[in-house]
């Protein structure tokens, strides 16, 4: 357990701990305010019972805020799924989390971690450029919208 530094200073700390099946219901209608095509229920729990590194940000009263899921092998991780509820969104939890799973790859000696974003989704692809993360591909309608798909771009960060 690890305490968020970017807490809002008029709320309790944030505490950032491994998911289990209890948190899904908040996490679930985090990802259903978040994103107009979410993840299932049974997504999340087929990440949870194939042992996927995933974790929730909860407040004093063990409310979900954020989560995140990596999966890792054979030396890569790939950032599956990175997410905020839209009131605790731009206070520092996305990096938080990011952070936490960059360094839980870099302790699993992965030499890369791999991610793919919304080509619309200019918020997340500028956290994670500060990160060091570049892009090195696209995946053409990778995602479902409004209007058909969208296209992914694909960014990878090398640990050295």
């Amino acid at each position: 357990m690890s305490a968020c530094p970017d807490s809002p200073a008029e709320s309790a700390p944030l505490r950032l701990l491994p998911m289990h099946p209890e948190h899904l219901p908040q996490v679930l209608a985090i990802e259903r305010r978040v994103y107009a095509f979410p993840w299932s229920e049974g997504i999340f729990r087929d990440c949870l019972r194939a042992g996927y590194s995933a974790w929730v940000v909860v407040n004093s009263l063990g409310e979900v805020q954020g989560y995140g899921l990596l999966t890792m092998a054979v030396g890569e991780a790939h950032l599956l799924n990175l997410c905020v509820s839209p009131e605790r969104q731009r206070q520092g939890i996305a990096r938080f989390v990011l952070e936490h799973l960059m360094r839980l790859a870099r302790a699993a000696n992965c030499t890369v971690m791999l991610l793919e974003v919304r080509r619309s989704n200019k918020a997340a692809m500028a956290l994670y450029e500060a990160y060091g993360f570049q892009r090195v591909g696209l995946r053409k309608n990778y995602y479902p919208a409004e209007q058909g798909r969208e296209d992914a771009f694909v960014y990878a960060h090398d640990f050295d």
